[in-house]
């Protein structure tokens, strides 16, 4: 090899685009070189990241404006390759790993909440029917504090049935939307009356058939009335199912028909329970306690609420941040102080 200055001043080229090249986001510098006085070779190009180390050997043409900004630009690192390079992507859950999660999740939400319950107070299924009508659009606890003037005053269907309704819709206006759920409660109430001799049905068919009662309510009444496994799909169990990444679904039909084929039905209402619980609780729509939750490690969505322990334990609510639950009357084994029986 010739010791010309031509040669070593390519070779000089080559060794300072590739110390450019190695700092991220740094472009290597493109400059025309003067060759030597007499020379008829013209500056090499300068080197890309592959080819910096290699010595040219025969003259190139001169760059124009264009290749040489094709040349920085195929030198450039984009953006993320660091990244990409030190940490390989993810692979995406497979199917039967997120039914194997949805599974470990409900078990250990059986332990966090063994006595998970319907948050309605009633006595007989035609007083969980009109509590469920009622709690749309509103709070378990606020149901709870109405409800018990309104089965005094109309204890059965028929009396209800029977009710004129400015009365029914201002002994129920505490829950909002009075005037709607007064017609929906005479509605079911008269067909109780005139097509099931003043019974609740036990099927889901039936139930679905009275004024006012959807999918959600008739699986509230069959679970918690009749023992008849059903999932309730509320806002909550809507939101943390997907939050789980258990179903992308929106429609509460189509939540309720991809939860069902993950758990056993024999499942389906307790798992409601836990669900609705943790969310009212814990994993809040706005600001979830992700740093007091005893799912974190099993949740793809951690990290979108409060991860600081002592300020997510500031957000817990009900019993779980030692305050009262929503039911008047809780279950014998709830951990919770009763709720306040005055409308406030």
């Amino acid at each position: 090899m010739s010791n010309s200055p031509v040669t070593a001043q390519a070779k000089g080229a080559g060794r300072v685009s590739a110390e450019q090249n190695s700092a991220v986001g740094e472009q290597p510098s493109v400059k025309r070189k003067k060759a030597a006085k007499g020379s008829t070779v013209k500056p090499v190009k300068a080197p890309t990241e592959n080819a910096a180390a290699t010595e040219p050997t025969a003259p190139s043409a001169e760059p124009t404006t264009k290749s040489a900004k094709r040349t920085a630009e195929s030198a450039k690192p984009t953006a993320g390759t660091a990244e990409a390079a030190a940490k390989p992507a993810a692979k995406p859950e497979s199917h039967l790993a997120m039914v194997r999660r949805a599974r470990r999740i409900n078990r250990e939400l059986a332990e966090v909440y063994p006595y998970a319950h319907p948050e309605l107070d009633f006595r007989n299924p035609f007083e969980l029917l009109v509590a469920t009508v009622l709690s749309a659009q509103t709070t378990d606890l606020r149901v709870n504090q109405t409800t018990p003037a309104v089965f005094a005053k109309y204890p059965t269907p028929e009396d209800m049935a029977a009710a004129v309704p400015e009365e029914l819709e201002e002994a129920i206006r505490p829950t909002g939307f009075f005037r709607a759920k007064a017609k929906s409660l005479i509605g079911l109430s008269t067909a109780l009356r005139d097509r099931f001799d003043g019974e609740v049905p036990g099927n889901l068919d039936d139930l679905v058939s009275l004024p006012g009662v959807g999918r959600k309510t008739a699986n509230v009444v069959l679970g918690n009335a009749f023992g008849v496994p059903g999932l309730t799909v509320d806002t909550h169990f809507g939101r943390l199912v997907r939050r789980w990444k258990w179903t992308e679904q929106e429609d509460p039909e189509k939540v309720e028909a991809e939860i069902a084929a993950i758990f056993p039905k024999s499942e389906w209402t307790m798992l409601s329970h836990r669900v609705i619980f943790h969310g009212r609780r814990i994993c809040h729509s706005r600001k979830p306690a992700c740093g007091a939750c005893p799912i974190a490690h099993l949740c793809p969505s951690y990290g979108e609420g409060e991860t600081d322990p002592e300020k997510a334990r500031k957000l817990l609510k009900y019993e779980m941040g030692g305050y009262p639950g929503q039911r008047l009357s809780p279950p014998a084994d709830y951990p919770g102080k009763p709720a306040p029986a005055r409308v406030e």
